[in-house]
């Protein structure tokens, strides 16, 4: 059995396809990880930004080192997802502007 902490993290099937989130937030748990690891923001920047509290952005980085192989490997499928998607179904806005510059 999975444990939360539900007063900083929570899952919802309905919100972000069912990705760890900050409670009462729209903002997953990996999203905060890119912020940190990615791009290197400070958690007090990614806090101050995102109007989270400080443990809030702490709780996310504990929940991601905690369950690390699991939120990569569903990070890895949803990128998989998007990419098969943008190969099988090209973005119309893309197609008309390659038009327009006679491509």
């Amino acid at each position: 059995m999975t444990q939360v902490s539900t007063e900083h993290i929570s899952i919802n099937p309905e919100i972000r396809f069912g990705k760890p989130c900050i409670t009462g937030t729209r903002i997953a748990v990996i999203d905060i990880v890119n912020c940190y690891l990615n791009l290197e923001e400070s958690i007090e920047d990614i806090a101050k930004d995102y109007n989270l509290s400080l443990a809030s952005v702490h709780a996310a980085m504990t929940y991601y080192y905690d369950h690390r192989e699991e939120l990569e490997i569903r990070k890895a499928e949803g990128e998989a997802f998007a990419q098969e998607f943008a190969k099988n179904h090209p973005s119309l806005l893309q197609e008309k502007l390659r038009n327009l510059k006679g491509e």
